[in-house]
């Protein structure tokens, strides 16, 4: 059986180059450099086998989608990416899994301009966890708590196809082949929308990204920012996949999480960027409201 040192030196120390990379792996630590008049800012993410993606998927997604998951995080703050460390948690050191593994890595490393610089392997039940880290200039960052009364609220993409894509996984529901592929590839493989946030960090009153589902985090900005959020249950953009699922689209769109979308606030009259659809408006008072007698639910929680 391969040690922990030969497992990271075979599969991951390719994946360690970039140019904000002073000091990839190999050492007590990395070393990250900053441009002049940019901070660092970072965030951690946790996969846990059962909890966060099914015990047979395979480990090339299992890779991509800790690392899309956790990069969410800086497009939700208008970041530019320097790099990232993983804990990898396997209950063995089977290594055609690591192999397929870090395969995930590497296309993800390519596909956010992540390198991996760091980490530690350990036995025990399958779990992953990517601290990414990025950059922002001094005096600007995408935050929950800017919103303003008379904001527009907007999305990115399509809301409620990783739900969708779960629920066929699960067998809940038999969508058309197309529509399953589709769905499925949504949930396995979401992405993160980096060049997005960087695109709004001049213009946006608050932002956040979609992984507990669209009412809970926009819950969070309406709290964050001392606001009320109501929503337009027929501007909610839902793709032609998940609307076979009828009435259930638009439960999965507004509960459903994973999605790793962009929820953000822009001023009225300033224009939002292509891609993005215009969902609600923020108003006085607390919480999230929607025009329509639909069962809300609480999103995703862990406890």
């Amino acid at each position: 059986m391969p040690s922990e040192f030969d497992l990271i030196y075979r599969h991951f120390a390719h994946l360690g180059a970039g140019p904000a990379v002073e000091l990839s792996v190999g050492d007590d630590c990395a070393i990250l450099k900053l441009e002049p008049g940019e901070r660092l800012i970072t965030s951690l993410d946790t996969l846990v086998e059962g909890v966060h993606f099914l015990p047979d998927t395979f480990p090339e997604i299992i890779g991509y989608r800790a690392v899309a998951t956790a990069a969410s995080d800086l497009a939700a703050m208008g970041a530019r990416p320097l790099g990232m460390t993983i804990a990898l948690t396997l209950p063995d050191a089977e290594e055609f899994w690591v192999h397929s593994f870090s395969q995930g890595l590497a296309e993800a490393v390519s596909e956010y301009s992540l390198p991996l610089v760091g980490g530690d392997t350990t036995r025990g039940p399958l779990t992953v966890s990517v601290q990414v880290m990025g950059a922002v200039p001094v005096d600007q960052a995408l935050l929950r708590s800017g919103a303003q009364v008379g904001d527009e609220v907007y999305v990115s993409g399509t809301l409620g196809d990783a739900a969708g894509g779960l629920a066929f996984l699960q067998d809940e529901w038999r969508p058309s082949r197309d529509a399953a592929a589709y769905l499925v590839e949504r949930h396995e493989r979401p992405t993160a929308r980096l060049a997005l946030g960087q695109q709004l960090l001049a213009v946006a009153t608050a932002a956040i990204d979609i992984s507990d589902g669209l009412l809970a985090d926009a819950g969070h900005i309406a709290a964050a920012s001392g606001v009320a959020i109501e929503l337009e249950s027929a501007a909610l953009p839902v793709s032609p996949a998940l609307a076979e699922a009828g009435e259930r689209a638009i439960t999965w769109a507004l509960n459903g999480g994973d999605d790793y979308e962009l929820c953000f606030t822009l001023p009225t009259g300033v224009p939002a960027p292509e891609g993005c659809v215009r969902i609600g408006t923020v108003v006085a008072g607390e919480g999230v409201q929607i025009d329509a007698d639909i069962d809300t639910g609480a999103g995703y929680q862990h406890f």
